[in-house]
């Protein structure tokens, strides 16, 4: 892989057409990793498996390769070309898409799922890093709450786009493709999302130019060695405990509302899946990239304030205000009315998602960041993707032991999270301050 081609500090224009296309490229990731939630009842009849094996396949199988290969790949990201790294990414992660349409059992789908994760693990942290170097530090929390955005239009689009295609490919019922044989609609809706993140991937590779990287040390040019960054990791503990930990504990109450929404809807109200899929597309289109983008301007707006644990502060804000819809929406009667309770819980669910970022780029050295993202991925995964996938669905199957009682589930699960976010993220406020000092000559 050749050295970055660093390019002198961007011009706005190119800056926020990079910001776009990784946001872009974001949104093509949430699609192909959230639409096999919309899919649970064909999946699970298909290939005979609970909720609980279910969960697997939606977030261990996806997290597994995340996490394992966050670290090398940031590396890499720390030193050599980030939109090469990306490009790359995207291009693993939509192949492995279409081909978990191909796949005839549990454990074909699970490995497929695996390389979904491979794939994506390429993106964010690279994504961070490319940001933090074309902005200045007073207005990096609207810039990353523009690429996280991504993240929710690309939840939203996965329900209407998969809803939408689960009932075109449906009017023809399965098919006997060449090479793959009997095809089921729901295996067909995997070809539908992810072909087309190869053109995105081809386009990022050719006009995306890697940003000049701030406050380099000369001494480290290089770039910093995994043992360097537990090292530095170790020195600053308490502020990584807090950051990884709190904001692992918020996406936990993200990942156990989004997992788990269309089995709420269908099981709780006899919803279709094109249903479900209108109901919750335009829900987190509109809660969700509301949520992501006021956190985002909360935490510039305390940064201008003078506040150095501006991103803790904002992402504490969103973990109260999370609590008590996250709690209530399971036991309101009436669609409209649990839609909008739920509607609020999502819009501060999604505070973590800029805000985790913002505060990741102030807390290291600048050919660190990508490593220590890429770490923090692997908490948020482990926690967040799977623990709330399988959370959910063990309460749901071993402690109600009903289907319907889903969305109990969700409601104790995303109310705890929350509450433990905002305690872990508290803590952390001195601590995290600390270690801010320590970088402010860096990072400006």
């Amino acid at each position: 892989m050749n050295e970055a081609r660093a390019t002198p500090a961007p011009s706005a224009f190119s800056a926020w057409y990079m910001v776009v296309l990784c946001m872009v490229a974001y949104i093509f990731s949430f699609i192909d990793r959230q639409v096999i939630s919309l899919l649970v009842e064909p999946i699970r009849a298909d290939l005979q498996i609970s909720d609980t094996q279910f969960s697997l396949l939606h977030g261990l199988a996806f997290a597994i390769f995340y996490a394992l290969m966050g670290l090398p790949i940031a590396r890499l990201a720390d030193t050599r070309s980030r939109p090469l790294i990306i490009a790359a990414g995207i291009f693993v992660w939509s192949i492995a898409t279409a081909a978990c349409g191909a796949t005839k059992n549990f454990w074909q789908l699970f490995t497929a799922r695996m390389a979904v994760g491979a794939g994506e693990a390429a993106l964010s942290p690279a994504a961070y890093s490319m940001i933090t170097d074309s902005f200045p530090r007073s207005k990096l929390g609207f810039a990353l709450g523009i690429y996280s955005l991504g993240s929710f239009i690309g939840s939203g689009l996965a329900y209407l786009i998969g809803g939408a295609a689960i009932e075109w490919v449906s009017q023809f019922g399965a098919q006997d493709l060449p090479l793959i044989g009997l095809t089921q609609p729901w295996q067909m809706t995997f070809f539908i999302v992810g072909i087309p993140g190869v053109i995105i991937a081809a386009l990022f590779f050719v006009t995306i130019r890697d940003p000049e990287r701030k406050g380099v040390n000369p001494a480290q040019a290089s770039g910093y060695p995994v043992r360097d960054v537990f090292r530095y990791i170790g020195l600053h503990r308490r502020t990584f405990l807090a950051h990884y930990i709190g904001f692992g504990f918020m996406s936990l109450s993200l990942f156990a509302l989004l997992s788990w929404a269309p089995a709420f809807l269908i099981r709780n109200f006899g919803l279709t899946a094109r249903e479900v899929g209108l109901y919750l597309g335009f829900l987190v289109l509109i809660s969700n990239t509301a949520g992501a983008l006021s956190s985002g301007w909360l935490t510039d707006w305390f940064t201008r304030r003078g506040h150095t644990d501006a991103a803790l502060r904002s992402g504490i804000l969103g973990a109260l205000g999370l609590v008590l819809p996250a709690a209530l929406f399971s036991s309101i009667d009436g669609l409209q009315a649990a839609l909008g309770v739920f509607g609020l819980a999502m819009f501060f669910a999604s505070f973590p998602i800029a805000t985790s970022a913002a505060a990741l780029q102030w807390m290291a050295p600048n050919q660190m960041r990508a490593q220590v993202t890429a770490l923090f991925f692997l908490f948020m995964n482990l926690m967040g993707i799977t623990g709330g996938a399988t959370l959910v669905a063990l309460c749901t199957d071993y402690l109600f032991r009903a289907d319907a009682a889903v969305g109990y589930s969700m409601s104790i699960i995303a109310a705890s999270a929350g509450l433990c976010g905002a305690a872990v993220l508290i803590w952390g406020l001195k601590h995290f301050r600390q270690t801010v000092a320590t970088q402010a000559t860096t990072q400006d």
